[in-house]
């Protein structure tokens, strides 16, 4: 606890630009590539983003079904974007994002099964706060690299997402006794990385 504490205020007091997730270095992608890459490497280099998406591909190994809930999730982010890029602002965004990231750390901490139709739904809105930061970094840019740009996160988050539910699904089938501790210490890591981005939303 005293380590988390002394971490989350390190990175608490961090400029907010450290955060902004630029795959290209601040920059505008010019050309298709670079869309493609910055589409990539943003859900990636932006660890709120990336903790959400691998949580939710584990959780959603708990559900029958579950596989389905990530194309809810990626639509979900594709619409966040479209809104961002339409000028629509979602006052308190990045606070309801690292509430979203904490929250699916604790479902996957606590293991519980939810309907597939409530998940997906659940993904979708929350996949909306994480659509809406990604669009922060492609906002401005000319048609080509944005449309790569959002097929770069929707295939990267699609990857994550898939390769965490067919990890779990296999540490599941071991049923070994160390898989549920595992499980259980990767949500609540995750957890924790939710409330060191909602204590650097609420400082900043």
């Amino acid at each position: 606890m005293k380590a988390f504490t002394v971490a989350a205020t390190a990175l608490a007091a961090l400029p907010r630009t450290a955060w902004a997730h630029h795959f290209m270095g601040g920059g505008l992608p010019e050309t298709l590539a670079q869309g493609l890459l910055s589409g990539l490497g943003h859900p990636v280099i932006g660890l709120d983003h990336a903790a959400f998406i691998l949580a939710a591909g584990f959780f959603l190994a708990l559900v029958e079904g579950g596989m389905w809930g990530i194309p809810a999730l990626i639509v979900g982010t594709l619409i966040g974007a479209a809104l961002h890029l339409a000028g629509f602002a979602l006052p308190g965004a990045e606070f309801g994002l690292a509430l979203s990231v904490i929250l699916i750390g604790g479902l996957v901490m606590v293991r519980r099964g939810v309907k597939l139709s409530l998940l997906a739904g659940g993904l979708a809105l929350t996949g909306i706060l994480h659509g809406y930061a990604y669009a922060e970094s492609i906002f401005g840019a000319e048609a080509t690299p944005l449309v790569a740009y959002l097929v770069g996160f929707s295939v990267i988050q699609l990857g994550l997402a898939a390769g965490a539910f067919l990890i779990h699904r296999r540490l599941i089938a071991t049923r070994e006794a160390w898989a549920r501790p595992v499980s259980s210490g990767f949500g609540a890591a995750v957890g924790a990385i939710g409330a060191v981005f909602l204590l650097i939303s609420i400082a900043s």
